[in-house]
């Protein structure tokens, strides 16, 4: 296993990519890229499941990674899907937190794992980073609720639209001709998890907004909203 500083690319590393770590000095960032390591995994591979302990901070510098949780009756509810920048296991920084989520590479992925303590070390020196830190959990919390507030409160048609709603709006996607071209982020299994339904549901659900010229279809993970007001509506 190398150390990040094989992540360097130009003078860039893999922690320029975590935006509570950009008010760092390019030597404070050699620092922790030092104590780090890398490590890269296939589609599919498990980077850790419930019971494991880490002291630990994981950094995804590129790829994407799944969080989920399996039921008892062996159920699986996607909390929420990573992309490069984003990180996890913050908890286990904090409290001798065993890990209850399972996390899994979507595709072929590559990890920074940076020393708990070297980060404990930062948040002491560096208040800015603290505060950083507190918001980005904050909205990991506000993401909890959402979730919970979806499955709860919303019917299943209400979830779809409200998720390519927020899609559009977190990608900026430009209105074309009054068309918005989503490629969806994973497999319309994974969808149906992240949303909590059944995948056939959610086809049958897809295939109804279709039929209603909200949306058009094209391939496994493209989708074409033909109808913002509609699905607004729904929302």
């Amino acid at each position: 296993m190398k150390t990040c500083n094989s992540c360097n690319n130009h003078g860039h590393y893999c922690i320029d990519n975590i935006p509570i770590f950009h008010e760092l000095t390019p030597e404070e960032k050699k620092d922790i890229m030092d104590s780090s390591s890398h490590k890269k995994y296939r589609k599919g591979d498990i980077i850790f499941t419930p019971g494991d302990s880490f002291d630990n901070l994981f950094v995804v510098n590129s790829g994407m990674v799944k969080i989920s949780k399996i039921s008892i009756l062996g159920k699986e509810q996607i909390l929420r899907i990573l992309e490069p920048g984003d990180f996890m296991g913050e908890l286990s920084l904090f409290s001798k937190t065993i890990l209850n989520n399972t996390a899994e590479a979507l595709q072929p992925t590559e990890i920074c794992i940076i020393r708990g303590t070297r980060i404990k070390e930062l948040l002491l020196q560096k208040p800015e980073i603290s505060l950083k830190f507190l918001q980005r959990y904050t909205e990991r919390i506000e993401e909890s609720e959402e979730l919970i507030e979806q499955i709860g409160l919303r019917d299943v048609e209400q979830r779809i639209a409200n998720y390519l709603l927020l899609e559009i709006e977190k990608n900026e996607i430009e209105n074309k001709n009054n068309e918005y071209e989503i490629t969806l982020p994973v497999s319309k299994g994974d969808l149906a998890s992240l949303i909590g339904t059944s995948q056939e549901t959610l086809s049958r659900k897809l295939s109804f907004f279709q039929d209603n010229g909200w949306i058009k279809l094209k391939g496994q993970r493209n989708i074409t909203v033909t109808d913002i007001v509609s699905l607004e509506n729904i929302r």
